[in-house]
């Protein structure tokens, strides 16, 4: 089973991307869901997450800029980042804590997807 994040790309300060994360396999429970990134040099950071019952919760330095939903029906979770900030180049990983009709509880986490935010 694995996790696919996508959406990331080149883009220039002031503009947005949309990130989305889905399930290779089937998912019967979704937990929570959350969104970290690594940026060069810099230890993993949480970005942002939601939990079943849909509260949010978001670093501070993305307050206000980025939103984190599951309304996708294509997607487990995505990130709409607006406002993009040269400090949130990073590459974008996904996690998950699910369960699949198996009755296996996973956390997953994505392969990661890069987004480059430059003049």
């Amino acid at each position: 089973v694995q996790l696919q994040a996508s959406g990331g790309g080149l883009v220039q300060p002031g503009g947005s991307l949309r990130l989305s994360c889905t399930a290779s396999e089937r998912v019967w429970v979704i937990n929570d869901l959350g969104w970290y990134r690594q940026a060069p040099g810099k230890q993993r950071e949480l970005v942002a997450t939601i939990t079943s019952g849909g509260s949010t919760t978001y670093t501070d330095s993305v307050k206000g800029r980025f939103t984190i939903s599951t309304d996708n029906a294509q997607s487990l979770v995505d990130l709409q980042m607006n406002n993009l900030k040269l400090e949130d180049t990073a590459i974008y990983y996904c996690n998950a804590d699910l369960v699949f009709y198996n009755g296996v509880r996973s956390r997953l986490w994505g392969q990661g997807t890069l987004v480059t935010v430059s003049s």
